[in-house]
């Protein structure tokens, strides 16, 4: 597996602060450089391995491709504090680490810019962070991941914790609301007003479950409970109970040849359904770092691993034109926008999820790739 190190530091060679070559999003739609939740996923999979490593070159990267979005004042390059956004939280998750290293204020500033996003960001009547503005009373599973860990860090360290309890909230809300008690999965969307045309009329619930949305999950799970201290060990028990509970769902689906997981986790027969990336690799690094915490039994360590070595033989390509990464999806999401693929309309059906474009080197698929890569180096130290 040691061609993953290869293959990040190619990544890392080819990227600049405002051309980043893993954010295809970007690339695909011409957009300018701003902040991402892409780019932080890729930024916290780079922090992974300096903390896995202890090589200075990955901090440094960091350091330089932060501060390039960030001004004195803290202001963000492309940040809108008013569109609501729980994807732009994501990257801040960077900023209590290079704030530690480098003592930077505009650090500080920017981490209490985004903190007033968590703050007045809208709720359903549950509790829970709407999605986005645009996205009124609709939770998604991805929102967890983007927000809670971000919420969680902070107050920790400037708070003494006082919010943790509405974290708490936010993993009870979707327990609670988005678990399919008979497989024990959660489907991707929620929509509390039961008004969206994706949305069941009784449940609010969309219509499937996607893998990577459960991979993003688990990770905001095993990535919370790793943060808290001892002193919240009921909260600790809690999540790590849901987590466990989540993976042994999870594995029920894992495809036997190959390890990996379907795009549309229980439906790996159906005709146009594949092996994704992104989601197999997010599933991978949770099993390896609950084991490696010791939140879950120490076997799926292995299990974990094992679904790393596939997605190495079977999706990490290697030529002339360096390593690729393939079978990543694009993107998918619920109403809104329009769908990149054949089906327009993010309705949340199989043929819409299906259809949306697989690509190559997306962050959304190389950052879980480098987390669960990461794990294997923190478990050998």
């Amino acid at each position: 597996m040691k061609q993953i190190k290869q293959y990040l530091d190619e990544l890392m060679e080819k990227s600049t602060p405002d051309k980043p070559v893993w954010n295809m999003e970007a690339i695909l739609e011409n957009k300018p450089a701003h902040w991402s939740y892409v780019d932080g996923a890729m930024g916290m999979a780079i922090l992974n391995m300096y903390e896995a490593t202890g090589e200075e070159k990955y901090i440094e990267f960091l350091d330089n491709f932060i501060d390039y979005y960030i001004e004195e004042d803290g202001s963000i390059l492309g940040y809108e504090l008013i569109v609501y956004n729980s994807d732009s939280i994501n990257e801040g998750k960077l900023l209590f680490a290079l704030l530690e290293k480098t003592g930077k204020e505009k650090y500080r500033l920017a981490l209490d810019k985004l903190y007033t996003q968590v703050k007045w960001q809208p709720r359903t009547n549950e509790g829970s962070f709407w999605h986005k503005l645009v996205y009124p009373y609709q939770v998604w599973l991805d929102g967890l991941y983007m927000v809670e860990p971000f919420y969680v860090q902070y107050e920790l360290t400037f708070n003494d914790g006082k919010n943790i309890k509405d974290i708490m909230a936010q993993f009870e809300n979707v327990e609670k609301l988005m678990k399919d008690q008979e497989t024990g999965l959660f489907y991707h969307g929620y929509d509390e007003s039961r008004q969206l045309f994706w949305a069941d009329k009784k449940t609010g619930l969309s219509k499937h479950f996607w893998t990577r949305s459960l991979g993003w999950y688990a990770m905001a799970l095993v990535d919370t409970i790793a943060l808290l201290p001892e002193k919240f060990a009921a909260e600790k028990n809690s999540l790590s109970k849901q987590l466990n509970d989540l993976l042994a769902s999870l594995l029920k689906f894992q495809d036997a040849d190959s390890k990996l997981f379907y795009q549309v986790t229980d439906l790996g027969g159906r005709e146009g359904n594949y092996l994704e990336t992104s989601g197999s690799c997010a599933i991978s690094y949770t099993l390896m770092k609950a084991a490696r915490l010791e939140i879950i039994a120490s076997e799926n360590f292995e299990r974990g691993k094992e679904i790393l070595e596939h997605v190495v033989s079977e999706k990490l390509s290697n030529d002339q034109d360096g390593f690729a990464l393939n079978d990543i999806c694009l993107v998918a999401g619920l109403g809104g926008m329009n769908g990149r693929g054949t089906v327009k309309v993010r309705d949340g059906s199989f043929e819409y999820y299906i259809s949306e474009p697989k690509v190559q080197n997306d962050a959304k698929g190389v950052a879980p790739l480098i987390f669960a890569y990461s794990e294997v180096l923190k478990n050998k130290l």
